[in-house]
């Protein structure tokens, strides 16, 4: 089955395909099992139009990809922090691809530590590990921790956003839009009930030797004990994540994966009145459509992603596979966020004129690179731009990596790094210049495409 293909059953009760049945009495248990389901919707999402305009909710066979129920499936909701549910596929992915391991640090930057709770607490400067960051995400749903690793794997948080937009259509998920990492409060977020079981599924598939991280009732994190916001772990038989989420915009949302006696569904709910209500309607759903589950497993129903227009490697923020001359006046982080993105990229602040004293003391060597310059010692000319991060060291590490694979393509010439300001949020470009003209550095830059290193060429 091609992605994010979930086919929907006659017996749906949205109004498109509801079989018309006579008063006999398997009819007669057929309405009362689908009144029940209503009068349950109804108290989940209060009396008022306004909160029932915010009900959505769908149940999917997890086996086969048949909708065993749908309510407003496909309606535009916010996610909330059900949005976490693809930060953490996007943490899976990359450690799947060797990018990072559950030890790797992840720093907190001002605008990371700045969330508002839920959060960690972690302290601008600060770091926590990818492992612990997961259960960050799963259990407390922090969303400093969320926009921490946005930062760390996509630059900018925004950025990050684009990259998960990009991971949703490519799933299968067409109506879901990203903005942030954590799900807070944005009126361009959005994404349906179905394309929030599609992730689901997605997770359960790609990632089974993961998965198990969203079973986890609790972790305990400095002297604090966190436990998960999932209230119906452990306490439903079967049931084994997998988020929950709230904002005053979007009610109380709530994804939930179970899996017993051979049967499997992915349910969700969205728009509750409250976390209590929302509870109970998934617990009522849950009953009436596992048994209606099948038994038989058709195999993946999510295929995999191919590829991408960009990789992600730790800490960087990697390049599209393609030239983009930058004049001075377009900074290369506004182009290289455009070559993702559906809307116009926001123009970063004004880029920082001089390194900090902590950048402009880098050291003479660093793995053998040759004495790297900061951006005021630099002479004019073109350069080849090869990653940035904000991360000074993992920008000299890749200028480090870069020298040693690209061989005598840049032999001659000089490795240095730039500061740039974005969101408040200091990075740093990792360039060699010593090109006199643009065609010089195209075709550097060409050259060292062809060793399958991510480049473009910009005027310094």
């Amino acid at each position: 089955m091609r992605a994010g293909a979930l086919r929907t059953s006659v017996a749906e009760p949205e109004g498109k395909t509801v079989r018309r049945a006579s008063f006999g009495s398997s009819s007669f248990g057929i309405v009362s099992r689908f009144l029940t389901i209503t009068l349950i919707a109804f108290a989940f999402c209060g009396a008022t139009s306004a909160s029932a305009s915010k009900y959505a909710a769908i149940v999917v066979d997890a086996n086969t990809g048949k909708t065993l129920f749908a309510s407003n499936g496909d309606a535009p909701r916010y996610p909330a922090s059900l949005t976490k549910m693809m930060t953490l596929y996007m943490i899976f992915e990359a450690m799947d691809a060797g990018k990072v391991n559950k030890n790797t640090r992840i720093p907190f930057s001002a605008h990371a530590a700045s969330r508002p709770p839920t959060k960690l607490g972690v302290r601008a400067g600060g770091s926590i590990t990818v492992e612990t960051a997961i259960y960050a995400l799963v259990t407390k749903s922090a969303n400093d921790a969320s926009a921490a690793v946005a930062e760390y794997f996509g630059g900018t948080e925004s950025g990050f956003a684009r990259k998960m937009t990009d991971k949703a259509r490519a799933l299968g998920m067409s109506k879901t839009t990203f903005r942030n990492a954590s799900g807070l409060p944005d009126s361009g977020q959005r994404t349906t009930a179905r394309d929030m079981a599609t992730l689901g599924i997605a997770l359960r598939e790609h990632f089974p030797h993961h998965y198990h991280y969203f079973a986890t009732r609790s972790f305990k994190f400095g002297k604090s004990r966190m436990g998960n916001h999932n209230k119906l772990l452990g306490r439903i038989k079967g049931v084994d994540g997998i988020k929950t989420g709230y904002i005053r915009a979007s009610g109380f949302n709530l994804v939930s994966s179970v899996k017993t006696g051979g049967r499997s569904i992915v349910a969700v709910v969205m728009g509750g009145r409250t976390g209590r209500s929302r509870d109970a309607h998934m617990a009522e759903l849950i009953r009436e459509y596992l048994p209606k589950a099948s038994t038989r497993d058709r195999g993946q129903l999510i295929a995999r992603p191919s590829g991408s227009k960009g990789a992600v490697v730790a800490g960087m923020i990697t390049l599209p596979r393609r030239d983009i001359p930058t004049p001075k006046a377009r900074p290369e982080e506004e182009v290289e966020v455009a070559a993702f993105a559906p809307e116009p990229a926001k123009r970063p602040r004004a880029e920082v004129a001089q390194a900090s004293d902590a950048a402009t003391e880098i050291r003479n060597s660093v793995n053998g690179v040759d004495p790297v310059k900061t951006a005021s010692t630099v002479v004019p000319g073109w350069t080849v731009q090869v990653a940035s991060s904000p991360n000074q060291q993992e920008a000299l590490s890749a200028l480090s990596r870069t020298r040693e694979k690209a061989g005598d393509i840049l032999s001659k010439a000089s490795p240095f790094t730039v500061p740039f300001e974005l969101d408040g949020v200091v990075y740093h470009r990792a360039r060699f210049g010593g090109f006199n003209t643009k065609t010089a550095a195209w075709n550097a830059c060409a050259a060292l495409k062809k060793k399958k290193i991510d480049c473009y060429a910009a005027e310094q």
